[in-house]
This record gives structure tokens, C-alpha cells and sequence, in this order.
């Protein structure tokens, strides 16, 4: 089934620290620049996988945007989407691990160069085709770029197309009121919710409520399919069978080297989202999901671990 794809949000470059525990006030070595961006990893998974999507970003006219674009056209996304600004730098990002699965960050997005992504920079004829949006929550991080995810919602829908949301919450971004306050009205048209396991109760309606019970309720609001990111415990499914019941569904983890998780779960929700509009049962978009994820985990940077479809067949169906 031939699949268009757009996302829209930040491109930027990432420095990961050396030394676990080190301290961003302190002097210490960071390896980089890594092309990154949540939705620029989701982009690139999702070309990986041999299906067309187009990117909408914005990079500085420097070495990083160069770069960082040229990593996504070959891999092969769109990037005729992806503005070059001469007044501001590509955005950036530096990360520092307290454990293997947290992390500090210091980002440069809202005053970078996708900080100046707008309504503008979305053009209608390449969103011809496109019969799914995919949004990021670490991409709403000003006024303009949710103008610009409102018009993207709207052609989009219109067709008759179906929404994907990653809240992907970010402490450091957290106090940018215009995310925030956006959640709710992009949950409003979300048919495909993909979030990690500790993100669900912020979308649970009374604070004890537990994964199941918050599922029914973002159900119950028109949501068809949620997909909780466990980690190594792999994945949660809940949707509704023919006669409206809710149904759930686990699905285990793969076997993995933990290397570096940021990009992971980007490359988890890009390829169940891909798989599942391509007409994938739901346990087998779930396998390969998490096959992506083990496989991102395994690689040093945010983009390297994205995968092919021959790579993740391999490893769910080992010979």
C-alpha cells in the first residue's frame, strides 16, 4: 500500500557527553554534532522503511544544516520542506546521562533557526498525497510552529487523512507555556497515541487512574489506537474491536546492547505508525516497533540506529 507521511518540527545537530554524570557547569568532553530533532529521527526511520515522507524544518545557512539535511535527503525524505534561514543558527541540542535512561538536556530550538518554522513554511503542494500528520509534543514549542501544525491538521484531516501524537515531554521544555496549552487541542484529532509509560498519567483525567483506565478514557474521546513505549518491557496496546470493546495487547521486548536510548522511541512510533497505515495486523506493527527500538538503542547518536525493513525482519524472524 503506497503511504505518504509528513511531520513537522525541529532539526537540529545533538553533542552527547563522554562521562555519565557530567555536569553541564563544569568543563567536560561532548562527541558530535549528530543529526537529530524528534521528528527529523521519526522522518528518517520512516524513509529507512522504503516509505515516502516529507519533513518541514528549518536549518541556518551553516556546516550543521548543511549537514543535517544532506543526512535526511539520503536516507531519503523529502527535504524540500526544510527552509534555510541566513538570520539565525541550526538549532542545537547538548545531553548528559544520569543513568541509562535519564537524561539532561540543554536545548537551542525556539531561538534557532526552527524556532522561525511558521504557517508559511508549510506548503500545500507537498503536502499532496500526504494522507497522514505526525506530531511531535517537543515541536510545539512556539506560536508560530502550532500555526504551522494547525494548517498541516487541517489539509490533512480535510482529505480525510488520520493524525499521529508523540507527547515526547521534555522537563527542559515543560515551561514553554504554547506546548502545553497545545496538548489539548492536538489530542483532539489524534487517531494514533504513542505514549512512553511514564507520559500516560498526564493525560489521565483523575491522578490515581491506572495505564488501562486512562486508556479507556482517551478511547472513549475518539482516539483508535493507543501504542505505551515500556522500554525493555516492551509494548501496551489498547484499542477496540468490532463491537466497540476495548482489547489490549502486550508485546515483549528484543534482546539488546543499551548503547544510547535518545531516538528510540521516535524510531518505535515511525515504524508502528508506518507498518499500521500500510495494513499491518496490530501485534505484528508492534513486533517490528520494538525491534526498531532495540536496534536505535544498540547505536552511539540519535539518527544512527534507524533501521531497515530486511534489518528489523531480521531480527524478529531470526533464520
Amino acid at each position: 500500500m503506497a503511504i505518504k507521511i509528513c511531520t513537522i518540527g525541529e532539526l537540529l545537530v545533538e553533542f552527547l557527553a563522554k562521562k555519565a554524570n557530567q555536569r553541564f557547569d563544569e568543563t567536560g568532553e561532548f562527541v558530535g554534532p549528530y543529526p537529530s530533532g524528534a521528528p527529523a529521527i521519526f522522518a528518517d526511520q520512516v524513509a529507512k522503511l522504503g516509505f515516502s515522507v516529507v519533513f518541514f524544518s528549518c536549518v541556518g545557512r551553516d556546516a550543521f544544516g548543511k549537514m543535517c539535511v544532506a543526512r535526511l535527503k539520503q536516507d531519503g525524505v523529502i527535504t524540500q520542506g526544510i527552509a534555510s534561514h541566513s538570520k539565525a543558527n541550526t538549532g542545537s541540542a547538548f545531553v548528559s546521562y544520569r543513568g541509562q535512561h535519564d537524561r539532561d538536556f540543554i536545548f537551542n530550538i525556539p531561538n534557532s533557526a526552527c524556532g522561525l518554522l511558521s504557517f508559511d513554511h508549510v506548503d500545500e503542494k507537498l503536502l499532496e498525497g500526504c494522507s497522514h500528520l505526525h506530531v511531535m509534543g517537543s515541536s510545539l514549542y512556539s506560536f508560530r510552529v502550532i500555526d504551522a501544525m494547525r494548517k498541516a491538521i487541517d489539509i490533512i484531516k480535510g482529505n480525510g487523512g488520520t493524525i499521529s501524537f508523540d507527547p515526547n515531554l521534555r522537563k527542559e521544555m515543560l515551561n514553554i507555556p504554547e506546548m502545553v496549552q497545545s496538548f489539548e487541542y492536538i489530542m483532539e484529532f489524534t487517531d494514533i497515541f504513542l505514549p512512553s509509560e511514564s507520559e500516560v498519567s498526564y493525560f489521565a483525567r483523575q491522578p490515581q487512574a491506572s495505564q488501562a483506565e486512562t486508556a479507556q478514557q482517551l478511547l472513549d474521546k475518539g482516539i483508535k489506537h493507543i501504542a505505551v513505549k515500556c522500554g525493555q518491557q516492551g509494548a501496551n496496546y489498547y484499542g477496540r474491536d468490532a463491537q466497540g470493546q476495548m482489547v489490549t495487547l502486550h508485546v515483549d521486548s528484543y534482546p539488546s546492547t543499551l548503547i544510547d536510548p535518545t531516538g528510540a522511541g521516535d524510531c518505535f512510533g515511525a515504524t508502528f505508525v508506518s507498518l499500521l497505515l500500510a495494513g499491518y495486523p496490530v501485534e505484528k506493527a508492534l513486533r517490528y516497533a520494538n525491534a526498531s527500538g532495540a536496534l536505535a538503542v544498540a547505536k552511539l547518536g540519535p539518527m544512527e540506529g534507524t533501521s531497515t525493513l530486511a534489518e528489523l525482519e531480521r531480527l524478529v524472524n531470526p533464520s
